[in-house]
């Protein structure tokens, strides 16, 4: 921008006065609106040429007006046409709405515009094509600016940049864009534009009539190399367009950047790509496009003659045939190759080492075969390798090993033989290893179990181990997910198991384990799934095991298993599946908790069981003395159950109101694998019972109000106990609310997770006034919202009474945990819509649960949805979160949940809100937060984080270095899940991953 305003300042005026220039400039400040005085220097003490962001030429015009990221509110002037020797205008990154207006086609002289980043409306001004002067045409990321691209744009001869990615554009590509020779970048993505590349057979036909046959628009009718001869950016991803990829593609002689990913091409690619030797990105993402045959598959064989390419990415179509030998021959400069979910069969050949540079080899979800080529392992740079759901033989070859920055393996579901290779203990920074369903003998390696950077998962299940599980296994102190099922490992379970203190999923199923299960177990406190099916366990069931607060899915049916079922299990506040089929147990049944709920427990199969609820059909037991001694046991401490404790034993047969997601670790034997979905009832608790609870929902016990209700504390008592709940009230004459009530119900019932806040029933009923009255009663949280936490004044300056580094890090973890769930963890996956800390609920032990499915989306349902644009919903979500391609008529998507993850987590770790003044004058909280990155992130961090612990901490020094690259390491993240282009997000995966070894390397440093 510099050099740009030492060309105007040494451009020649015109000798014309400028008060008319000042004049202008006073009513573009009428319009503005700002809190932190940023046009504050705009006004008479001083010549409007000093103005801030005003740059005049000799003759005290204006030439320059750059106002970008000043955080800017309220419309642009008319008044801005006035200023007609203005070259350049930058209003880029700020907050104004309104429409584009007219009056800008009078700038003749201007030969650069950038609107980019605001909350433009409307549609562009087909006189902006008046400005004949224009080289550069930024307007983008404004969400919901509509209408078309004027054809008009055409007749600009100048123009050498057009940017009009992620609005909310319709209809065509006008043809006029041909026009346009000087043309070097052309973004339109992230629209929904509608058109064809070329013209297709149909244009040969005659045509009868204007309602009998319509000509399909087509962009470019001429060759596009004499078209856009200049062009090295073309970016079309993101829209609807179809047709066939035109063969004058390659006449584009100055092409570094093509990306027509996610749109509905068809067709083969064409061939002679080869001839683009500045190409370096190629991606044809999610389209329909097809290749069979060695011909079809030319355009691979060709890309090896762009010796630039850095990204070819060709996934999620419908290639198929085998796989070119040619492809070891693209350039040594590629980074990424991914040619995911395709039906690509073949071999991978052995030269693929020659690619030296690669950096992320994805291949899976295809037909491939053979085996896996050694010279893999040349490829030293790798640090993800997927070849996950393909049909590879032979032995995984031990130089994988050599691939030392690895932090993602997956050879998942294929017919590999052999061991595990020893060498794997090489890979130090490995996160996730995914070898299961195979067919893999030997023992596990000790060198596996020695991996501490291990923390996603570490899966081996479905294969012929053998042996004793390694007591190093407790070496694996940040793994949170383990599955053993599925082989024929033996001997007895390791009590050193019980060192993985942040193991959420265990799963040793299906394989021949003895002795008696460890007591230990009771010390993993984040265990949320333990299977141990299907083995050969004897001795009694440890009570232990009903104290682990956690604790959601038990599964130990098919042991050898005797004694009584524990007490404790009946406790448990947690406990929502117990399956103790087929042992030898005896005694009395408890009839509480998860004993309760039919659907979700099974006890068939031992017949000295008895008691229990009705439902069950056992034999009644026998007064025995340990039943008196039970009767005579005091009222007082059979009633004594903490309140948290009551929350999932309310109301008698109550049940959660959810669907059980289908996990395919957690089940028991595949014979006896349960349905993908088992929907339970959702009995209902009276209007009355919740106007008591509530005291006739009093302002005393509101706890909080949103969008559509409001939400109130609530003390039921059940049998003696009293418990505290939270009760969600909807207000039924706020328009949406009847649709926001079914969409929670409807997301709630299809989920279950430690991480997500647990429904424990809901009313639907007529209140006092006759009216609708529908409600939902949720666990409730102790702690309240993250929101309050972060934003708390209390204690400010020591720090007490917030957040520390470790809990937030904690807390952030389980958010991507709930995220990565409700994206990927479900057989139908499901849009938050509305991510943000008011909310993430807490627990008493400081770990969040997020909450408020008022708007979430279904996945296929927001696929059938996305077109009503006036939706009472409001898949909008809230200001400040929201993602940028949420506009109106946008379709929801997983990456808008990606984006508002990465703002709060920004928000967690600096303490300041999107929507807080204080940014309004720079940016946003996206860009604040990366202009930061990395050097100066302890200066925009909360302070409180180590305040606390400063004062009294001798290595205070070395623990605010330590928390300083947590920090960047945070913001890095955050920043990569927000930015403006959903194509640029993180999956979701991804993040989880990363965040959860952000956590892991700042707590083994501690």
């Amino acid at each position: 921008m510099m050099l740009l305003l030492s060309i105007l300042l040494l451009s020649p005026m015109t000798t014309t006065a400028g008060h008319s220039d000042e004049r202008a400039l006073v009513d573009f400040r009428a319009k503005i609106t700002t809190n932190y005085g940023v046009l504050a220097s705009w006004n008479s003490s001083t010549s409007y040429c000093s103005w801030e962001g005003v740059t005049c030429g000799r003759r005290r015009r204006v030439v320059a007006l750059d106002l970008h990221s000043h955080g800017l509110m309220g419309t642009i002037s008319p008044a801005i046409g006035n200023l007609t020797f203005l070259r350049a205008l930058n209003l880029s990154f700020n907050s104004l709405h309104g429409g584009i207006p007219p009056n800008i086609g009078s700038l003749r002289r201007l030969w650069y515009l950038d609107l980019r980043d605001n909350s433009l409306v409307g549609a562009i001004p087909s006189n902006i094509s008046r400005c004949t002067s224009l080289k550069i045409l930024v307007i983008a990321d404004n969400q919901k600016l509509q209408g078309s691209i004027p054809a008009e744009i055409g007749n600009m001869p100048m123009l050498t940049a057009l940017e009009l990615y992620n609005n909310s554009i319709t209809g065509t590509i006008p043809p006029s864009l041909g026009n346009l020779s000087r043309l070097a970048v052309l973004s339109l993505k992230g629209n929904h534009l509608h058109t064809t590349l070329v013209p297709s057979a149909l244009y040969q036909q005659p045509l009868r009539t204007a309602t009998a046959f319509t000509v399909q628009p087509v962009i470019f009718e001429k060759d596009l190399g004499r078209s856009l001869p200049k062009v090295q950016l073309f970016g079309l991803s993101g829209n609807r367009l179809t047709g066939t990829i035109p063969m004058s593609l390659t006449n584009l002689s100055s092409l570094q950047t093509f990306d027509i990913s996610s749109n509905e091409f068809t067709g083969v690619v064409p061939s002679a790509l080869g001839k683009l030797q500045y190409l370096q990105w190629f991606t044809l993402d999610a389209n329909l496009l097809h290749a069979n045959n060695e011909q079809e598959w030319g355009f691979l064989t060709s890309l090896t003659n762009c010796s630039r390419l850095q990204v070819l990415s060709i996934g999620w179509n419908r290639f198929a045939g085998k796989l070119p030998s040619s492809v070891a021959n693209l350039s040594t400069s590629i980074q990424l190759l991914r040619i995911r979910r395709n039906n690509i069969a073949g071999v991978i050949p052995s030269g693929i080492g020659n690619l030296i540079g690669l950096q992320q080899l994805i291949l899976g979800e295809n037909l491939l075969t053979g085996a896996i080529p050694v010279s893999i392992g040349k490829l030293t740079q790798m640090i993800k390798l997927y070849l996950g759901l393909n049909n590879f033989s032979g032995t995984i070859p031990s130089s994988i090993g050599n691939l030392s920055d690895l932090f993602a393996l997956g050879i998942n579901s294929n017919n590999m033989e052999g061991s595990i290779p020893p060498s794997f203990g090489n890979l130090k920074k490995l996160i996730a290893l995914d070898l299961s369903s195979n067919h893999l003998r030997g023992s596990i390696p000790n060198e596996i179990m020695n991996l501490t950077s291990i923390s996603a998962y570490l899966v081996l299940s479905d294969n012929l181990l053998e042996g004793l599980l390694p007591f190093e296994v407790g070496n694996l102190i940040n793994l949170e997910q383990l599955a053993l099922s599925g082989n024929q490992l033996s001997g007895k379970i390791p009590d050193t198991i019980s060192n993985c203190i942040v193991l959420e999923i265990l799963l040793m199923d299906g394989n021949s384990f003895q002795g008696n299960i460890p007591p230990a177990f009771k010390n993993m406190k984040g265990l949320a799934v333990l299977n141990l099916t299907s083995n050969k366990l004897n001795g009694s069931i440890p009570g232990e095991l009903g104290s682990i607060t956690n604790l959601e899915e038990l599964y130990l049916a098919h042991n050898n298993l005797s004694g009584e079922i524990p007490e404790l299990f009946g406790n448990s506040t947690s406990l929502i599946r117990l399956d103790l089929s087929f042992n030898n147990l005896q005694g009395e049944v408890p009839k509480e908790g998860v004993f309760k709920n039919l659907t979700g427990l099974s006890i068939v199969g031992n017949k000295g069981l008895c008691g229990g609820i009705p439902q069950l059909h056992l034999q009644r037991c026998p007064n025995s003395a340990a039943r008196k001694n039970k009767k005579a046991m005091p009222m007082a401490l059979r009633i004594a159950v903490p309140a948290v404790g009551a929350i999932l034993v309310l109301f008698s047969g109550l049940a959660l109101a959810v669907f059980l997601c289908k996990r395919s670790q957690a089940t028991t034997t595949k014979e006896q694998q349960p349905p993908p979905f088992i929907e339970i009832d959702l009995p209902m608790v009276s209007y009355n019972e919740l106007l008591k609870a509530t005291d006739g929902f009093s302002e005393a016990n509101l706890l909080g109000k949103g969008r559509y209700g409001s939400v109130y504390r609530g003390n039921v008592e059940n049998q003696g106990i009293v418990v505290v709940v939270a009760v969600k009230v909807f207000n039924l004459q706020q328009p949406g609310s009847y649709k926001s009530f079914k969409a929670e119900c409807e997301a709630l019932r299809r989920v279950r997770h430690r991480c997500l806040v647990k429904i424990i029933t809901s009313c639907s009923s007529i209140d006092h006034q006759g009216q609708d009255f529908r409600a939902l009663i949720f666990e409730f949280m102790p702690n309240g919202s993250l929101d309050n936490w972060v934003h708390s004044d209390t204690e400010k300056e020591s720090g007490n009474g917030t957040l520390t580094m470790e809990q937030r890090l904690d807390i952030a973890v389980d958010i991507v945990d709930a995220i990565e769930y409700l994206h990927n963890g479900c057989q139908t996956s499901i849009i938050h819509c509305d991510l943000k800390p008011s909310n993430i609920l807490l627990t008493h032990d400081m770990r969040a649960h997020v909450g408020d499915f008022g708007i979430a989306r279904i996945i296929n349902e927001a696929a059938s949805t996305s077109s009503n644009s006036n939706s009472s919903i409001g898949i909008r979500g809230s200001i400040g979160y929201v993602a940028p391609e949420y506009g109106e008529g946008l379709a929801v998507s997983t990456y808008g949940d990606v984006y508002s993850l990465g703002i709060t987590l920004i928000e967690m770790f600096t303490g300041r809100s999107p929507t807080d003044d204080m940014f309004r004058d720079g940016l946003n909280l996206h860009y604040f937060a990366k202009a930061a990155h990395p050097d100066n992130v302890m200066e925009i961090a909360d302070s409180r984080i180590w305040l606390r612990n400063e004062g009294n901490n001798r290595n205070a020094t070395r623990d605010i270095a330590r928390t300083k690259e947590c920090l960047a390491a945070i913001i890095q993240l955050g920043v990569l899940c927000s930015k403006q282009s959903p194509k640029e997000w993180l999956l979701i995966s991804d993040a989880a991953v990363e965040m959860h070894n952000i956590r892991n390397t700042f707590l083994s440093a501690h």
